[in-house]
């Protein structure tokens, strides 16, 4: 079996890379390297592994046989996609295209990997699939939002109309090993905060919810999706709801630190409840979280303090 991973060198694509090569494929990774790093690779020695360096807004070409293509490339922190509003677009128009057309040339099946930002700052809590969400398409976060709301668009076209075999999965909050210190989401943010002694940012009044997903159950629930028949949008992430107020108290809890917690105006459109309903994925998939808040965490801590 050969896997395409686009996004490969980032967080979420090399922990995938990595179970993918557990489980016997031959792995192409491709990344530009714009949000990715090849420091998330370098511990790959298998010969059944390939990095390409490539932006696949381009056209790529394969000739050997490919059977599945995971398209993980994306901007996906705050930061990056309002740094690279333009990138985010065209990776979720353009690089989507590209991957599906190399899909139904090569008769491979294709995963897309969308978002919870689908959603929007839902209405709804917890979110089910067939939620609608409620997006602003021209605020500063609809780059991200819009295009992965495109990408789902036209995988489904790709199914119905060249019946290309087409997955969707939609990644809630997810942390662990590899996270970009610097990415501007929560988890970095706490965690480098407390480790250096500095007192922890929340935005707003804290009382926004989010929920966090340990990164090794997150891609067990992609590979299930995979392999699997079901070709609707699923849900993945941990329905263990908290405020970012409380996680920040539990991040110093965990930490040791005498870190105090400071507030900061909350940025714009910034969606005030985020949980998933996964009741689909355990049906179909067989699939639930299993590595608690407290375990993912340490071991996320024990990454960022070797790092530094």
């Amino acid at each position: 079996m050969k896997s395409i991973v686009t996004g490969g060198a980032g967080f979420l694509g090399s922990h995938l890379c990595d179970l993918l090569l557990d489980k016997g494929h031959d792995v192409i990774c491709i990344d530009n390297l714009v949000t990715g790093n090849t420091r998330n690779i370098e511990h790959v020695k298998s010969n059944k592994f390939t990095y390409l360096k490539h932006d696949i807004t381009k056209p790529i070409y394969f000739g050997d046989k490919i059977d599945y293509i995971f398209h993980l490339a994306s901007p996906a922190s705050p930061i990056d996609y309002l740094d690279l509003p333009i990138q985010t677009l065209k990776v979720g128009a353009l690089g989507t295209y590209n991957m599906l057309g190399l899909a139904k040339e090569q008769g491979a099946r294709f995963l897309l990997a969308s978002t919870s930002e689908v959603y929007g700052d839902p209405l709804v809590n917890p979110q089910p699939e067939t939620y609608w969400g409620n997006v602003n398409p021209i605020g500063p976060r609809g780059v991200y939002d819009e295009a992965k709301r495109y990408a789902e668009a036209i995988t489904m076209a790709y199914h119905r109309f060249h019946v290309v075999d087409t997955r969707i999965v939609r990644i809630f909050n997810t942390y662990g090993p590899r996270m970009r210190a610097d990415d501007g989401r929560v988890v970095p943010n706490f965690i480098n905060q407390a480790l250096n002694g500095e007192d922890i940012t929340v935005y707003g009044d804290g009382k926004q919810t989010r929920s966090f997903c340990y990164v090794s159950d997150l891609i067990d629930g992609i590979y299930r999706l995979m392999m699997s028949e079901f070709v609707e949008p699923v849900n993945i992430g941990n329905p263990e709801e908290m405020t970012v107020l409380e996680f920040a108290e539990r991040v110093i809890e965990i930490t040791g630190r005498d870190s105090k917690i400071v507030f900061k105006g909350l940025p714009v459109d910034d969606p005030k409840v985020r949980r998933p309903d996964i009741e689909r994925a355990k049906e179909v998939l067989g699939w639930e979280p299993e590595v608690g808040l407290e375990e993912g965490l340490r071991v996320t801590l024990k990454y960022f303090g070797n790092t530094k």
